[in-house]
């Protein structure tokens, strides 16, 4: 039993969710009704649901800059007040561990929001002794709205425009008259918001969504919803595409590496790592029509040359997707593989990501 609880838990149950864990919090993995109308929710209107499950780390004092630095492979010493940033973080040995985003509030203030690995005992064993206080926050929450509608639907009620925030950034503004962070980030390809809420008014504030959000085709998304979302978008999750045996630059996440900063943790063995892949992040079109097997196997000619992290069939594209990680021999677009697994034997072609808006265009759109 999950020994997180968001306050929303009862709320999502009554709209008859179905309830299933997630970094120890009960989530939302599906919802009666068809989750292609969730999918077209976020690719049309727009979605929302409840990403409390993250952990939430408040970072304070002189010295949460440096340790943020140390913990994260970008450079915290250009994280402006009002901006985030999508942080890989490292074991020792170059690999991953964990990600997530690093929100700078205020001066010596910031936000770390982490999946499932162990950046808070990172932090707390990094900051003894420094001016630094590193506290996980279980009681606030956050809200995500993702899709074309979303700017439209917190424009109308907001005290602020919310088309002037730009992508990675937040501002303090007023929601339904009461103050509240907004942040204009998410996981869907897509624009994109995610709100931060104390519990004590998350209840209320998803309600005056909803409501609100009716005229803007406003949806609650599932976990099962977004993973085709997550797959066409190309957008790899940690525990899946990302994984302790893997290095940033395996799944081409180069671009959120400095090159620049002294040091950081894994830095020398990652540097070490670099040209030196095992695999690679792609993804593949199958020549079936039907979702294909987890870890399912990627051979030519017999021999085994990847795997399958995450599949879904994407109706909106009539195509059968996944993510896989292959060899690097294999890894050019347009290569022709089997797909092999304990019910599934079809062809497939390695492609690249993402599968829509390749420039990521509409989640970067002002």
């Amino acid at each position: 039993m999950a020994s997180r609880v968001s306050v929303l838990d009862g709320t999502i149950r009554a709209l008859g969710a179905e309830m299933g864990p997630w970094n120890d919090m009960d989530v939302a993995m599906a919802y009666p009704g068809d989750m292609n109308a969730e999918h077209d929710a976020v690719r049309e209107a727009v979605g929302m649901w409840d990403t409390s499950a993250l952990k939430k780390i408040w970072v304070r004092g002189p010295d949460a800059c440096a340790a943020l630095d140390y913990l994260v492979t970008r450079d915290m010493n250009k994280l402006y007040i009002g901006k985030s940033a999508y942080v890989p973080i490292l074991q020792d040995n170059g690999h991953f561990c964990d990600d997530g985003f690093i929100f700078h509030f205020e001066e010596d203030v910031y936000l770390a929001v982490t999946s499932i690995g162990p950046t808070l005992e990172y932090l707390q064993s990094w900051s003894k002794g420094r001016n630094v206080s590193v506290e996980l926050d279980e009681s606030l929450h956050m809200i995500t709205l993702q899709g074309p509608n979303s700017g439209a639907l917190l424009d109308s009620c907001t005290a602020m425009d919310m088309f002037s925030l730009r992508y990675c950034h937040q501002e303090k503004t007023e929601l339904f008259g009461s103050e509240r962070i907004i942040s204009r980030t998410g996981y869907s390809g897509e624009r994109g918001y995610e709100i931060f809420v104390p519990g004590e008014d998350a209840v209320e504030l998803w309600q005056r969504l909803m409501e609100q959000g009716k005229d803007y085709g406003l949806m609650p998304i599932s976990f099962s919803g977004l993973e085709m979302v997550h797959i066409e978008s190309g957008l790899m999750a940690y525990g899946a595409e990302a994984t302790e045996e893997n290095t940033p630059w395996e799944i081409d996440f180069g671009w959120a590496v400095s090159r620049t900063k002294k040091d950081f943790r894994g830095c020398k063995a990652l540097f070490a790592l670099e040209g030196k892949e095992k695999v690679k992040l792609r993804g593949i079109v199958a020549d079936h029509d039907a979702v294909v097997e987890h870890f399912a196997e990627l051979q030519i000619d017999g021999e085994k040359v990847g795997f399958v992290t995450t599949p879904a069939y994407s109706k909106r594209l009539g195509q059968s997707l996944a993510l896989v990680h292959v060899a690097p021999s294999a890894a050019e677009p347009g290569t022709r593989v089997d797909l092999v697994g304990p019910t599934i034997q079809c062809a497939a072609t390695v492609a690249s990501i993402p599968f829509v808006d390749p420039k990521r265009e509409r989640m970067h759109a002002m």
